[in-house]
C-alpha cells in the first residue's frame, strides 16, 4: 500500500464529513473529488449566484478564497490523519473539531471564469498544533485562476 493512499472506510467517513456536513459546502457545491494524505482535490461548477463580477460572469473573490481555505483546511487534516496514523478512525475524525484558519493568503492570478472549478492542496509542513498548506485553484481548462497559502490550528 502506497504511504499516500487510505483505506475505503477512512474515504467514505471524511467524505461524508465534508460533502454532508458541512453546511456552506452545499451553498458552493463543492464535492470531494480526491482524497490522499498528500494530495486532497475538491470541484464545483459555475452557478449564476457565485458571480462576482456580472459583466465578465466571472467567480466572486469570496468563493474564490472559500474554496482555496475549505481545500487547504481539508489537505492540514489530512495531513494529521497520516500524521496519526497509530489512532482509531474515531479519534481521528474527532481532530476534525479542533481544525481552524489561523491565516490565509490568496493571490488571485486571473478572472474566474470557467464552467468547472477544481482546487488541489497539500500540506507543506505539519506541527504538533499548527500545518501550512498549499492550495490552487483551477479551471476546467487547466487555467490557474489562484494560489494560496494557508495556516491551521491543528489540536
Amino acid at each position: 500500500m502506497q504511504k499516500s493512499v487510505i483505506d475505503k472506510k477512512q474515504f467514505e467517513a471524511i467524505s461524508a464529513l465534508f460533502n454532508d456536513q458541512i453546511p456552506f459546502n452545499h451553498v458552493i457545491g463543492l464535492k470531494l473529488e480526491l482524497l490522499r494524505y498528500d494530495l486532497v482535490k475538491a470541484r464545483f461548477h459555475m452557478r449564476d449566484d457565485l458571480i462576482g463580477n456580472f459583466i465578465h460572469g466571472s467567480l466572486h473573490g469570496g468563493v474564490i478564497s472559500t474554496v482555496l481555505d475549505t481545500t487547504g483546511g481539508l489537505a492540514a487534516f489530512m495531513g494529521m490523519q497520516e500524521k496519526m496514523s497509530t489512532m482509531g478512525l474515531e479519534m481521528k475524525l474527532k481532530l476534525f473539531e479542533k481544525l481552524g484558519t489561523i491565516d490565509l493568503r490568496v493571490d488571485y492570478l486571473r478572472p474566474g471564469l470557467g464552467q468547472a472549478f477544481t482546487s488541489s492542496g497539500y500540506a507543506l509542513r505539519i506541527g504538533n498544533k499548527v500545518a501550512v498548506t498549499r492550495i490552487e485553484l483551477h479551471n476546467e481548462k487547466e487555467d490557474l485562476i489562484a494560489v494560496g497559502t494557508g495556516s491551521y490550528v491543528v489540536s
